[in-house]
């Protein structure tokens, strides 16, 4: 018999990070969600959480807001494909130490 279920914890910097994951790259909080395990009502929470921390909407006009989300979406593109990279230098860096 097992007890009670212990409730998850995570850091304030990891739910910016999750948060950021759906605000940055544009993808569904559904989506989102599934790929890093979370639920989607949490996940929303601290989208919204974010969204109210990062952008006050009076802050930016509507042209500086699509240009912020233009180059979240870009920065967000950028970090995968460096990711990508050292995934794949990392590699070929043991291919070539096999042979």
């Amino acid at each position: 018999m097992s007890g009670p279920r212990k409730r998850k914890s995570y850091t304030p910097a990891y739910r910016r990070e999750a948060a950021h994951l759906v605000i940055d790259t544009g993808r569904p909080i559904v989506q989102v969600a599934r790929e890093i395990g979370v639920g989607e009502a949490l996940l929303g929470r601290w989208v919204a959480l974010e969204r109210a921390r990062t952008d006050p909407p009076e802050a930016l006009d509507v042209d500086e807001r699509a240009e912020l989300t233009r180059l979240r979406a870009e920065n967000a593109e950028l970090r995968m494909d460096r990711e990508f990279l050292r995934k794949a230098a990392a590699f070929f860096a043991t291919e070539n130490q096999n042979r």
